[in-house]
């Protein structure tokens, strides 16, 4: 169990920066509406990541408990996560307003309620995230044996780790949001957007060429610090 939370926590570390337009509107709302706002919508988009990853689950451990050596699936979840990225490298534009001159405002009960279901809805809608998590069960799920307990373990690791990043990212958008600007938001998700697909395109590799990818793990593991 240890061993599927530390492998757990450089995933949701990089999750965190890879949640496409909800990134984007969280650290707006942390700008112009504080930190107990962009709380409550994180918690909304957090919902959603929870049903998306129960779907995901129940959707496939039958399916992955027979066929779970199949390197096409890791194909099929490079192949996923590679057009996601794409998909959101060649999206339009979106000019995202400055908020150097807004104020915040105090916020009613209702209007935090509010904050949940739009982060709930903006991350539900992207059908891309249901398939990121398809994604990431098909290839983690094997390596756990699918078992119960410890993919319990894993997911809520990652979870837990990127709500804990989104929490800085929301602390530092108040410090930073003078230099947030439209210009900068766009080339920062332009890079995300090549990660993405960078790490879609590994996963594909890991399908094509197994054995050629084991060997570079292996070297990697050895001249790791610590190995012999």
């Amino acid at each position: 169990m240890v061993q599927d939370i530390f492998a757990a926590i450089p995933l949701g570390l990089f999750l965190a920066f890879l949640l496409g337009p909800v990134f984007f509107v969280l650290l707006e709302t942390a700008a112009i509406k504080g930190f107990r706002a962009a709380i409550f919508f994180d918690i909304g988009v957090i919902l959603s990541d929870v049903i998306f990853l129960l779907i995901a689950y129940f959707s496939t451990s039958k399916l992955l408990n027979s066929i779970k050596d199949d390197p096409g699936l890791f194909i099929f979840g490079g192949c996923i996560l590679a057009t996601y990225g794409i998909v959101t490298f060649i999206k339009e534009k979106k000019v995202i307003p400055h908020p150097e001159d807004s104020e915040v405002r105090k916020l009613k009960k209702s209007d935090f309620v509010g904050l949940v279901v739009k982060g709930f809805l903006l991350n539900f809608v992207n059908i891309g995230v249901l398939g990121f998590w398809l994604g990431l069960i098909i290839v983690f799920g094997p390596t756990m044996d699918m078992d119960p307990e410890r993919l319990l373990v894993f997911f809520t690791s990652v979870i837990i780790t990127y709500f804990i990043i989104d929490i800085l990212k929301i602390l530092l958008a108040k410090k930073l949001n003078h230099k947030l600007t439209p210009n900068r938001i766009y080339r920062l998700k332009k890079g995300i957007s090549i990660l993405i697909v960078f790490f879609g395109v590994i996963l594909i590799s890991r399908g094509l060429f197994p054995s050629e990818m084991d060997s570079i793990e292996n070297e990697v593991e050895n001249i790791m610090p610590g190995k012999e």
